[in-house]
């Protein structure tokens, strides 16, 4: 299927165009090189804040990717669809009887380029574990996990590491916790995170 292509509505680019100036006034620097082909999931962690978004964007465009996020489907409707598509959105059916993992596994399929931003938290809010469904789709998309950073310490942030995931979703979940031990985000967690135990809760994405 032909991905529509359209020039950029106006909101869409004066959003940029802000969160680019305000990303530059507050001093970030971005870090990292963007792997090729262009085609993974990229790893929003750790999210704990609102302003995450607004410098990720900023060192996104700074490092000149362009991110794509899954959002519900109904609202890209009028007078929101053209923005959300142009900011990235890609719209999710929740009704449809292919969950959201395997939507996403269809649209790799259908991009020769495509970044897919996931925040595993799933929320702002204190966690106790990751949702799975990125490490699902990256399994069943052929793709590697690249992982994000912002690190509010450092005032950086961008590409880390890029890990190929292999099936031992344990394994391969101590080498993402390893990498972002080391990250501060706005609002650190006491605690931090923990491995999922139970091997049928890999099935809940």
């Amino acid at each position: 299927m032909a991905l529509e292509q359209r020039r950029p509505s106006l909101l869409s680019r004066f959003a940029r165009w802000a969160i680019v100036g305000i990303y530059k006034r507050a001093g970030w620097t971005a870090i990292g090189s963007v792997p090729e082909p262009r085609r993974f999931v990229l790893v929003a962690a750790p999210h704990t804040s609102n302003w995450d978004f607004l410098y990720f964007m900023g060192l996104t465009e700074e490092l000149g990717i362009m991110p794509y996020f899954m959002a519900k489907k109904p609202l890209f409707r009028w007078p929101w669809k053209n923005f959300l598509l142009d900011m990235g959105g890609v719209p999710v059916d929740r009704k449809s009887s292919h969950n959201y993992v395997e939507q996403m596994i269809e649209e790799f399929g259908r991009r020769k380029e495509f970044i897919l931003t996931v925040a595993p938290e799933g929320t702002r809010r204190t966690v106790e574990y990751w949702k799975t469904g990125f490490y699902h789709i990256a399994m069943g998309a052929g793709v590697p996990l690249v992982l994000g950073v912002v690190d509010y310490r450092k005032k950086s942030g961008g590409i880390g590491p890029t890990i190929w995931p292999t099936g031992d979703y344990r394994a391969d979940m101590k080498k993402l916790f390893d990498f972002y031990r080391d990250v501060i985000p706005k609002n650190p967690r006491p605690g931090g995170l923990r491995i999922l135990e139970e091997e049928g809760a890999l099935t809940d994405a």
